[in-house]
């Protein structure tokens, strides 16, 4: 069966693409990510997946940047919490109409990886898109891989990210490292 991985960063995929693999899956990936800001971040990411897909021989698909699709769809307004079911709803929602306009039986993300998202509720989100899709969702906690995942991908040198990607979350984790800073009396910010 052919699987299409929706890819939110380049560390966070190689997990996920070994495992679907291992279990004897075709695997290909989406690297759809329009909620990442500002552009420099996004090129970044991008760099970083490139290496990754090169490092395991993965063909994935680049859709083009566009941020203000992801403005568009979700306000800034808006709660945290639908803020970010709405940015997993519309990364999802492409995977899925991508996969099936080319002929992939299910997809899966690498968001599913990640200890610092809600797993449940992207696996719902994910299940309701693959069925008004057409295809399927292929639900694996890929959090178990995640250590040896970002272990590797520092060997690469693959960038590694400190926020998830909207203009929202830079703002929060901008404000938590300054925080910490105060609290530690440390003057430098070290990444």
């Amino acid at each position: 069966m052919r699987v299409f991985l929706h890819i939110c960063c380049g560390p966070c995929a190689i997990y996920p693409a070994t495992f679907l693999r291992a279990q004897g899956l075709q695997v290909g990936g989406f690297f759809y990510n329009p909620n990442i800001h500002p552009h420099a971040e996004y090129l970044r990411r991008y760099e970083a997946v490139v290496t990754m897909s090169e490092r395991l021989e993965l063909d994935v698909i680049y859709p083009p940047y566009d941020d203000e699709e992801f403005s568009r769809r979700v306000d800034a307004r808006t709660d945290r919490t639908r803020q970010h079911e709405l940015c997993w709803r519309l990364r999802l929602t492409e995977t899925a109409r991508v996969a099936r306009e080319n002929g992939i039986e299910a997809f899966t993300t690498t968001l599913l990886a990640s200890p610092y998202q809600d797993i449940e509720a992207i696996g719902r989100i994910g299940r309701e898109v693959a069925a008004a899709a057409g295809v399927d969702f292929l639900f694996h906690n890929f959090r178990r891989g995640f250590s040896d995942s970002h272990r590797q991908s520092r060997e690469w040198h693959l960038y590694h990210q400190n926020y998830c990607g909207c203009a929202a979350s830079e703002k929060e984790s901008a404000a938590a490292r300054a925080k910490k800073m105060r609290q530690t009396g440390q003057t430098r910010v070290s990444y």
